[in-house]
């Protein structure tokens, strides 16, 4: 008898069996219902009659971004258009939107894995889960209702922003789990904290995601909001949308439900695969997902399989937070860069706050790199220009490239309700003030 109502508990063959027959059934059914799919598995030597091992992904033609937009608007579509029941789009900051098909089944499949994030989080039927992420054509809002729906707890669905609407249901409905990016979170607990709400709330939990963040934000959204503990989701829309993955109630890493995808971790030049335990791309094959199935696509994401037993207990394999995007990086004066490396540097100074913002310049034919970082409502502004030279000297020895820092009054940077901006690259004119 299971532990759960949701998640599965499966031994590794088990989990390889159902790998194995979802690999095998995802590239037929492509092949049958895609003509992009067709012409890309033939061209790779694939033959719908033999069946195919775990060994055998390597052999299949990777999958990227391009092709979807090239596909615009139903990209690998693989059912007849009447199947479909619902469209999602990602943000699109470039170029067309990438929308992705669902057909009832597939609905019904993201239903029962975002159930599980709710259980693994520890949530119960009386829990009430105040939703401030984006509806409509995003994934997002309709993911973390759809699965609060699912698992049985009572949805507050308001979306981002509204700050006045979110206080007054976290005080008046008693909401007891926060669903939103960190960055929203950071945002609602600054003004919790400003109003001394904290003691007037019933919140004990927060899950978030859609955006990488540091452990100074996250201990601050935890400590102004009074929460119990917090839990990093994960998701995409071309893979249904969050809910993914989470992390459990020991922080080791995120379990992310292998029974539905395969996730390979590359080198994101070379493509091949990393070491067991190194960083590099995720790449995933989705196992039963019908009106767009993906085969072995690029997500961008960067991140490390995390091998050996979870502490919790639980049963399924683990990778590590999301730790940037392949996408993410820029080169400075020559010099490939991440934010999350900056971010890094910044975690070692305790006199600076969680939010920052990278700065790319070029002044008199030369590149400028400027950190802005807040301090702490408890450091002093008489050592800053201490701070922020012992920062810069840090940053060189990690980065290898000299940057300018500068310490800003807390709450000087711009908040987000979405996913906060890090760097703006005005080294084209291109950037903002």
């Amino acid at each position: 008898m299971s532990r759960y109502r949701f998640l599965p508990e499966l031994t590794p063959e088990q989990l390889a069996a159902i790998q194995t027959d979802g690999l095998n059934w995802t590239c037929r059914h492509a092949f049958a219902g895609s003509p992009v799919y067709r012409e890309r598995l033939r061209a790779a030597g694939y033959d719908p009659g033999a069946t195919l091992s775990l060994d055998d992904l390597s052999g299949l033609p990777l999958t990227t971004v391009e092709d979807l937009r090239e596909g615009y608007p139903l990209p690998l579509l693989s059912v007849p258009e009447e199947r479909v029941v619902r469209i999602h789009a990602s943000s699109g900051t470039t170029g067309k939107r990438k929308i992705l098909a669902y057909t009832q089944n597939d609905i019904d499949t993201w239903k029962d894995m975002f159930a599980r994030c709710y259980e693994l989080a520890g949530l119960t039927l009386l829990d009430r889960v105040q939703i401030a992420v984006g509806y409509g054509l995003w994934t997002a809002g309709a993911g973390f209702q759809l699965g609060c729906e699912r698992f049985g707890a009572m949805a507050l669905p308001v979306g981002p922003g509204n700050m006045e609407i979110h206080l007054q249901l976290l005080e008046d409905m008693g909401a007891t789990c926060l669903c939103s990016t960190a960055s929203m979170a950071l945002l609602l607990a600054e003004e919790v904290h400003k109003r001394d709400m904290r003691k007037r709330l019933k919140l004990r939990k927060v899950i978030f995601g859609a955006e990488t963040h540091t452990d100074k934000m996250r201990r601050r959204f935890e400590k102004w909001l009074g929460i119990e503990d917090s839990f990093d989701i994960t998701g995409m829309t071309e893979l249904y949308g969050p809910g993914a993955g989470l992390e459990c109630p020991a922080h080791a890493g995120i379990h992310y439900w292998a029974d539905k995808f395969i996730l390979e971790v590359l080198d994101p030049v070379t493509l091949a695969p990393v070491a067991p335990g190194e960083v590099g791309e995720m790449v995933v094959t989705s196992l039963c997902k019908e009106a767009a199935p993906l085969i072995r696509y690029r997500t961008r994401d960067l991140t490390r399989l995390l091998p050996g037993d979870c502490p919790c207990g639980y049963t399924l394999p683990r990778h590590d937070r999301i730790l940037g995007r392949s996408d993410d990086m820029f080169i400075f004066r020559g010099v490939n860069i991440y934010p999350g490396q900056i971010a890094s540097v910044l975690e070692e100074f305790r006199d600076v706050d969680s939010e920052f913002q990278i700065r790319l310049l070029r002044r008199d034919g030369r590149d400028q790199m400027v950190v802005k970082v807040e301090r702490k409502p408890t450091a002093s502004e008489d050592m800053d220009q201490n701070l922020s030279e012992a920062i810069s000297i840090e940053m060189r020895k990690h980065l290898l490239v000299r940057g300018v820092v500068h310490i800003l009054p807390p709450g000087s940077l711009p908040r987000s309700c979405g996913k906060t901006k890090r760097v703006l690259d005005d080294r084209n004119g291109l950037g903002e003030e």
